[in-house]
């Protein structure tokens, strides 16, 4: 086994990338199999918005070339009302950061193959021990890291994340020149992320406006394809089509035009992990439903990802008598539930029961916010159950008993049902 490598990664997403920037950082030999052939690197896999914040930057030590804007505000936007937060934000070049990710990786030792699509892993006495690429290519190593996305093939060939079909979101969104962000009908985007709650254009999910400078701006849609976006969407009308019908009937986009190759579709899930490690093995990424369930940020949350699995790798291969057992590959789970997506079933909950919610409850939500003090956006935001109570009215009884149900009918998963409708129950005694 000559082509050898203490850790090997599957994908030069944010979450791969990085992973591998950590890794041969800490002087193990890493090596990265990406699917797209460098020259193009990331055409087909450039699908984010972008959006970040401070925290993210200066813990990663994102340079400001590959911003397109530093943003000052959040604005959230219902059929007919808004709510605006100052929170310092940027949107990212997307492409560029995935280049500087790859090039900083390469600064620090990591080894890239770019063309190589990952097949699936080569086992050994039910444990990984490489993986093949290419239709026949191997390469082996002490740990593999699954960081391919949706798409999985290790972790699913492992039996790892579970993600399920009916959870999974999809998106598209198109840059465009000539937006009209300070419309006098809307609240002013200027240097502002944002996102529109709003079934008529995204049912079950959200739309988006992120101000990229002068007149540019990202424009978006993305839901989920479960019961809520069967029982709001139009039959026979695709993503295509909702993004479609915004920018014909929002007068924000009247002088708009497209720029040219600068669309991008992706997709991620919104559900919890059903695990996330095994034997010499670790899922990162999107390969795991790393996204934030509420908001859709992922690249922090991707990136945190692939730093927890370099650390456990570290961990894991330090001792003169390196243990890459599931027992150890643990410590990833930890850290994951920790510093990745603490509260993920919160934050889980709190997203299905918002976009259950009817269009005119989205416009009293915008005033509700309106009111409500710091401390109780900021714990409701990371999914503190007594905080998200406040922002209920006695005439969301009949809403809080629909979710209770949908829960209970969830045959699939009637655990995870019957915890989330004990949670509605409980708000419904508020009001009973």
């Amino acid at each position: 086994m000559s082509d050898h490598y203490d850790v090997i990664v599957a994908g030069a997403g944010p979450a791969g990338a990085q992973c591998a920037r950590d890794v041969a950082k800490r002087g193990y030999d890493v090596l990265v199999l990406e699917t797209e052939a460098e020259d193009e690197f990331p055409r087909q896999s450039n699908k984010s918005t972008a959006g970040t914040f401070p925290s993210m930057m200066a813990s990663f030590g994102v340079p400001d070339d590959v911003v397109m804007n530093f943003t000052d505000r959040v604005v959230l936007e219902s059929p007919n009302e808004h709510f605006v937060r100052d929170q310092a934000g940027a949107v990212l070049e997307f492409a560029d950061f995935k280049r500087w990710l790859v090039a900083e990786g390469r600064d620090n030792g990591a080894d890239y193959r770019f063309d190589a699509r990952v097949s699936g892993p080569i086992m050994d006495d039910g444990e990984i021990v490489g993986v093949e690429y290419n239709g026949g290519e191997e390469v082996y190593g002490d740990i593999v890291i699954d960081a391919t996305g949706p798409a999985a093939p290790l972790a699913k060939a492992l039996d790892v994340t579970g993600l399920e079909r009916k959870h999974q979101a999809i998106g598209i969104e198109y840059e465009f020149e000539g937006v009209a962000i300070d419309h006098p009908e809307y609240a002013d985007l200027t240097d502002s992320m944002m996102l529109r709650l709003d079934h008529d254009i995204a049912p079950g999910g959200y739309s988006w406006i992120f101000h990229t400078g002068g007149d540019t701006a990202k424009v978006g849609v993305c839901y989920i394809q479960n019961e809520t976006y069967q029982t709001y969407g139009q039959e026979g009308m695709t993503i295509d089509d909702y993004l479609e019908y915004w920018l014909d009937d929002d007068p924000r986009f009247a002088e708009a035009e497209r720029l040219e190759g600068k669309m991008h579709r992706g997709s991620a899930h919104i559900q919890m992990p059903n695990s996330l490690s095994t034997d010499n093995f670790m899922a990162i990424g999107d390969t795991v439903p790393t996204v934030d369930p509420l908001w859709g940020e992922g690249i922090h949350k991707c990136m945190e990802s692939g730093r927890v699995a370099a650390i456990t790798a570290d961990r894991c291969l330090t001792p003169r008598d390196p243990d890459t057992s599931a027992a150890e590959m643990t410590i990833y789970d930890e850290l994951w539930h920790d510093r990745v997506a603490p509260r993920m079933d919160a934050r889980l909950r709190m997203t299905r029961l918002l976009y259950l919610a009817p269009n005119d409850r989205y416009d009293r939500l915008m005033r509700d916010l309106q009111h409500a003090d710091e401390d109780t956006l900021a714990r409701a935001n990371d999914g503190d159950f007594l905080a998200i109570t406040r922002m209920f009215h006695l005439s969301d009884a009949p809403l809080l008993g629909k979710f209770a149900r949908q829960r209970l009918d969830e045959a699939a998963d009637v655990d995870a049902g019957s915890g989330l409708a004990s949670v509605s129950a409980a708000v419904l005694k508020k009001f009973l």
